[in-house]
C-alpha cells in the first residue's frame, strides 16, 4: 500500500471587485522512494490533469463568467458565481495496483451544474493504466456477463422504485458502455455511466457493482 498525499489548487477569481468564479482542484500524489518509474508516471499524469483544469478555470470558464456577470448586471439579474470543483476517491491501493475515480463538477449558470466522472486504474509496477481486459484476460465472454448483470440490477431498481432510467435503457447501456469507465474495490468491480447516459439527471451517476 502506497502513501498518497492530497494536493489542492484553490482560488477565488474576481471581476470588477466581485468574486465570480471559485475553483478547488484536488489530486493525488504518491509519496514513496520505490518503483520510481511507475510513481513518476502516476504523479505526472495527475499533476498535468489538475493543471489543465486550473488553466481551463482561469481562462475559458473565467471569460464565460465575466460575460455572464456583465449581462446579469446590466439587466438587473442576480450575480452568479461559477464553480469548478474536482475531487477524487482512492478505492483500491494494494499489490502495486491503485484504482480511483474523480468527479469534476462545473457550474456555469442555469438550474444546476454538471458532473463528469473519470477513473484511473494503475499498475504501478509497469507505470501504466489498464482496462477491463487486464482483469479478465482475452476471453470476451466477461463483457456479456457484465452487461447482463447491469441490466439485471437496473430491472431490480425499477421494480422496487429505488431509481429511474430512460425507457430505452437496454440500448443506452450498450451504446454508452466503455472499457475504461470502472474502478476497483477490495472485492468488487464498479462500472459507472455519466449523467444522462442511461438515466435522468435526478438519478445521479449510475454505478453497478460486479463481484470479482
Amino acid at each position: 500500500m502506497f502513501e498518497i498525499e492530497k494536493i489542492t489548487l484553490q482560488k477565488n477569481l474576481t471581476y470588477k471587485g466581485v468574486v465570480i468564479l471559485k475553483y478547488k482542484i484536488e489530486y493525488p500524489k504518491i509519496v514513496s522512494s520505490n518503483y520510481f518509474y511507475g510513481i513518476t508516471q502516476f504523479n505526472q499524469y495527475n499533476r498535468l490533469k489538475a493543471l489543465n483544469s486550473k488553466i481551463y478555470a482561469e481562462t475559458d470558464l473565467f471569460n464565460m463568467a465575466k460575460k455572464q456577470y456583465d449581462y446579469n448586471f446590466s439587466n438587473g439579474y442576480p450575480i452568479m458565481v461559477y464553480e469548478l470543483i474536482q475531487n477524487y476517491n482512492i478505492t483500491f491501493n494494494e499489490d502495486l495496483i491503485i484504482s480511483l475515480y474523480s468527479d469534476e463538477y462545473i457550474y456555469s449558470g442555469g438550474a444546476h451544474g454538471s458532473t463528469i466522472r473519470s477513473s484511473q486504474n494503475w499498475n504501478i509496477k509497469i507505470g501504466s493504466q489498464f482496462n477491463l481486459s487486464f482483469i479478465y484476460g482475452t476471453d470476451c465472454s466477461y463483457l456479456l456477463f457484465i452487461l447482463r448483470e447491469i441490466i439485471r440490477q437496473i430491472n431490480s431498481e425499477i421494480e422496487n422504485g429505488s431509481n429511474q432510467y430512460f425507457e430505452n435503457y437496454c440500448e443506452l447501456v450498450l451504446d454508452n458502455f466503455k472499457l475504461n469507465q470502472f474502478y476497483l474495490t477490495e472485492k468488487e468491480l464498479v462500472i459507472f455511466f455519466q449523467s444522462y447516459d442511461i438515466a435522468p439527471y435526478s438519478s445521479g451517476i449510475p454505478t453497478f457493482t460486479i463481484p470479482r
